[in-house]
């Protein structure tokens, strides 16, 4: 994790840079509790920032915050975390505030809220993250559970109690935006029915995909169709208190399990359901391949399904329905080779589906392609949409159509290091510690957020798809099972529970969060029921989700599970 943390401290230092590479640095460094370096970077970039903007800033670099107050606010909000700094650093939070309105009152808000007492200042407290709630959708993606916690706080100290108990409800020790339980899976977002274009209904929060409705003068169009019936039936209730009009066409991006689910709740008045010419074997491929990873579907449901669409795209074609042009596009993009692409030209919207991931391929399934990826992202690009649709929210927030460009140059300058370093006979973890950061970000802030997400995901297919299954150093010539492993390290400790207990601690002392798992889920299987060890991981694992909150919403979702962690709607 140090590595990401050393790459978004670098991209937040380029001139221009978007103001989300900050907030997302500082949630790496907050989580790992890195207080006293979060601090030293923060105050060191806001007591050398420019007073007028950089002349080499990029000329789609954020206006709206100036780059000293946010880095301010950050340095203040890192200092009230020092012991015997608090009187410092909340005069810092409040320069920061009087320097500009938005996240500097978040953080000065929430860092008040975490001292004793809200340090004499619920009232500031309360008026800073009310006025957040009220302007929610001018800040980025994922900060709104810690408006929630800080809120709770000062109602209390307040005597508010019936607002203290809403808020509190509402919160949590994270701060995205998430919502899962175990009975019904994991979502990015509150739920809602958001008109993102004229007509143009994206449900958001029914299910683990986002999947959308169009309205025509004939009916109404779906794209895509949620996990379960149940998903999208309730998206479909919700959408009849804005029309009545059936479903006429259902169209499919792609064949995952996650999309294509609940297709009957959809096509009961006798939908068409299209899809891409290579749907079918693509559908053959995910019902063949295991079972995703907990969370990512409601419990006891299969990924598998049997769908047979009425009409296969082979090329390009265009759909008049309603009045409404619909372009249909196959590509073999990033994650599979069924891919379509849908355009609306008079809006300007264009529906990619899982094309742009986080990942290349799903982690779990044999598939992915870079050259499809970029093929795909070019084919994006030539129809200039003004808005991109993805078929998850955080990935609509994030994988931009203005972000694009970069993280296209940028993922083929990591695709040229990546054969450049297996050429010469690197390992994996070697390829993966070479942090890569093509300089062509520095001329594209808003693709460094995405370009990060997707890197390690994008370094570990290519390596897989390039490479035998003996590598370097010996990994895959003898394969060992986690008991066996776990008896070696019970030689080296001794055989007792507090050599792994200590081990463990002392690893997430120092931040390293991942190899406590493992050493800890080592020790459960020589000592199993060890209660010490099964509260170390826990903790362990709640340090992973935090950590992955805001830079990569799949991983935390896979830590979420394994921690059996439950969050209600934050709003």
């Amino acid at each position: 994790m140090q590595l990401k943390i050393d790459a978004l401290k670098e991209a937040a230092a380029w001139p221009g840079a978007d103001r989300r590479t900050s907030v997302v640095l500082a949630s790496q460094l907050m989580a790992a509790e890195l207080y006293q370096e979060g601090f030293d970077y923060f105050a060191a970039r806001s007591d050398n920032a420019p007073t007028d903007a950089p002349t080499d800033a990029p000329t789609d670099a954020p206006t709206d915050v100036p780059t000293d107050a946010l880095w301010m606010a950050l340095a203040g909000a890192f200092e009230s975390r020092l012991d015997g700094r608090t009187a410092d650093a909340i005069a810092r939070l409040d320069m920061a505030t009087s320097l500009d309105l938005g996240l500097p009152h978040y953080f000065r808000g929430t860092s008040l809220a975490r001292l004793p007492e809200c340090a004499g200042r619920a009232e500031t407290v309360v008026a800073d993250l009310e006025f957040v709630l009220a302007v929610k959708d001018q800040f980025p993606p994922g900060l709104m559970r810690a408006v929630y916690e800080g809120l709770a706080r000062a109602y209390e100290i307040l005597g508010r109690t019936e607002q203290a108990a809403v808020a509190r409800s509402r919160s949590g020790r994270l701060i995205a935006d998430y919502w899962v339980t175990a009975g019904d899976g994991f979502r990015f977002a509150p739920r809602r029915l958001a008109e993102l274009a004229p007509d143009v209904y994206v449900a958001q929060g029914y299910d683990f995909s986002d999947f959308a409705f169009v309205l025509t003068a004939e009916g109404i169009v779906a794209i895509d169709a949620a996990s379960t019936p149940e998903h999208a039936a309730r998206a479909l209730r919700d959408l009849r208190e804005i029309t009545r009009l059936p479903v006429t066409h259902v169209i499919l991006t792609h064949a995952h399990f996650d999309h294509i689910g609940g297709l009957d709740a959809l096509t009961t008045e006798g939908a068409t359901v299209i899809a891409q010419a290579n749907f079918p074997a693509e559908l053959r491929n995910q019902n063949a391949g295991p079972p995703p990873f907990r969370y990512l579907l409601p419990a006891g449901r299969s990924h598998r399904a049997q769908v047979v669409p009425d009409q296969l795209v082979t090329k390009p074609e265009t759909l008049a329905i309603g009045g409404v042009e619909f372009t249909l596009i196959p590509v073999a993009g990033g994650e599979t080779h069924d891919g379509l692409i849908i355009a609306l030209p008079d809006r300007e919207v264009v529906f990619s589906g899982d094309m742009s991931m986080p990942y290349l391929g799903a982690p779990f399934f044999a598939e992915g392609s870079a050259e499809g990826l970029f093929e795909a992202m070019e084919t994006v690009m030539a129809l200039r949409p003004r808005l991109l649709i993805h078929g998850h929210a955080g990935l609509t927030d994030t994988y931009t159509i203005e972000a694009f460009p970069g993280l296209l140059g940028a993922l083929r300058d990591l695709d040229d290091a990546v054969r450049a370093g297996i050429a010469d006979g690197l390992t994996l973890v070697e390829i993966l510690q070479l942090n890569h950061l093509p300089k062509v970000l520095k001329d594209h802030p808003l693709a460094v957020i995405p370009y990060l997400v997707t890197r390690d995901h994008f370094i570990q297919r290519v390596h897989r798809q390039r490479t035998g299954y003996w590598h370097p150093g010996g990994e895959g010539v003898e394969h060992f099972t986690p008991a066996e492993l776990a008896a070696a390290a019970d030689l080296l400790g001794g055989g007792t529970a507090a050599a792994f207990a200590a081990t463990g601690a002392e690893l997430t002392r120092r931040g390293e969060h991942a190899l406590a798992l493992r050493v800890l889920d080592l020790g459960l299987l020589s000592h199993p029921g060890t209660a010490e060890l099964a509260d170390l991981r826990q903790g362990v694992l709640q340090r992973l989700a935090e950590r992955h909150q805001l830079l990569n919403p799949f991983k935390f979702a896979y830590y979420a599970g394994l921690a059996d962690l439950e969050l209600a709607p934050p709003g």
